[in-house]
């Protein structure tokens, strides 16, 4: 479905391959499929070059290749990707165009490439400061690393660097939490990225629980963002997300598109889409997509088209997870719902201290956050039923 609209897109590309393949990781990543990195190209530029007519009146304001471990691809195939995005699609000036890098696969000359080619900022995967943690969770760098990287990536002149860090990690203590994010906070990064760690079903991660491996509890894992978030706060870090921190002026545009509700575009194996009021994915299988490209066969693993009351639901659930929030206005406006029992909730969250209102707007506080699914459940189970009386109140 084409989109006629003046509204701007983002363009998602993923590259699935990977050095190795960390315990907890649960995306759609591949270690030891180097042979397939020359097909992989072809079929990717292929589909990229057949789907741009439907976005031909988008200006696409931001860009963004993740993994999988995109820089272990090669400055080369992602430096051609970029100038083929650029030919096919109406690339602003000043987008934002994120590359995702560890930090055993980059160097001074591959990042200046890159950035001469138009990428401007970096996402680098450092997740803890302790090596022996690093071990445990088979990542393929050490901090070391980590600190040359941040050089490499300033040297080539890099401004924009993310880093990406994980709390409750097998065996972390509080102090040794404290530790790894000042060791972050040093590095002097614009934007930071903290998640709890969570155990994901199929992982390594998850058969060494099984087997007995024991993660710091909830009370734990509570403590290391409660304090998180006062420590950035205090180092000059605006907390814009549930777990995203940044210096003023430089949240992450990209992901602030999935949490605004925002048209995006994913390619890939497993890359999801939110495009034309449709929600859809490709294949989460690297064979099949490269095939079914390259034959043209339907690559689409699974589609939807997104109802008002769906999409209503969402713009809760998302909105919540950011310091921006929600409010009535935007809520009426857009999804044609009563946001008097929203509200209700809210009120209640406020007295527990879990929700604040500023101005027009609702937000979680930090606490809030902590228990944000819990609270964002309650919330789309009153909107369910006020959808199923409104329903109700129009029968015969």
């Amino acid at each position: 479905m084409s989109v006629t609209t003046k509204e701007t897109l983002g363009i998602y590309i993923h590259i699935p391959f990977c050095r190795s393949k960390c315990d907890y990781c649960d995306f759609y990543s591949l270690a030891g499929r180097e042979e397939s990195m020359d097909a992989y190209q072809k079929a990717l530029s292929t589909h990229l070059a057949e789907a741009s007519p439907l976005a031909s009146s988008m200006r696409v304001d931001t860009v963004y290749f993740g993994g999988g471990t995109p820089s272990y691809y090669g400055a080369r195939r992602l430096i051609r990707l970029l100038r083929l995005l650029r030919w096919e699609y109406r690339i602003r000036w000043n987008a934002e165009i994120t590359l995702e890098a560890n930090p055993d696969s980059v160097d001074v000359k591959s990042l200046a490439a890159l950035r001469r080619a138009g990428f401007n900022r970096i996402s680098l995967g450092m997740q803890s400061a302790c090596d022996a943690q690093l071990a445990d969770l088979h990542r393929p760098h050490d901090f070391a690393q980590v600190r040359a990287a941040v050089e490499a990536a300033r040297k080539a002149r890099f401004e924009n660097i993310s880093l990406d860090l994980i709390y409750g990690l097998p065996g972390q203590t509080l102090s040794d939490w404290q530790k790894t994010l000042e060791q972050a906070i040093a590095l002097a990064p614009k934007h930071l990225s903290c998640y709890g760690l969570t155990v994901e079903k199929g992982t390594p991660l998850a058969r060494r629980v099984k087997e007995g491996l024991v993660l710091p509890d909830d009370d734990a894992q509570a403590d290391m963002y409660l304090w998180t978030v006062d420590r950035l706060a205090r180092a000059g870090y605006e907390q814009y997300e549930i777990s995203n921190f940044a210096m003023p002026g430089y949240a992450s545009r990209h992901n602030l598109r999935y949490w605004q509700l925002k048209p995006y575009v994913g390619f890939g194996p497993g890359a999801h889409s939110d495009f034309g009021r449709r929600r859809y994915s490709f294949v989460r299988n690297l064979d099949r997509y490269i095939g079914g490209v390259t034959r043209g066969d339907n690559v689409i693993d699974f589609s939807e088209l997104i109802p008002l009351t769906e999409r209503g639901g969402e713009y809760l659930m998302l909105g919540l997870r950011t310091a921006h929030g929600i409010s009535a206005q935007e809520y009426r406006s857009n999804y044609h719902m009563d946001f008097a029992p929203i509200e209700e909730k809210l009120v209640e969250y406020a007295h527990r201290g879990w929700a604040r209102r500023e101005g027009r707007r609702w937000r979680l506080t930090p606490e809030g956050f902590l228990i944000s699914n819990r609270l964002i459940v309650e919330l789309l189970r009153s909107q369910k039923q006020l959808s199923l009386e409104a329903m109700l109140s129009k029968q015969p």
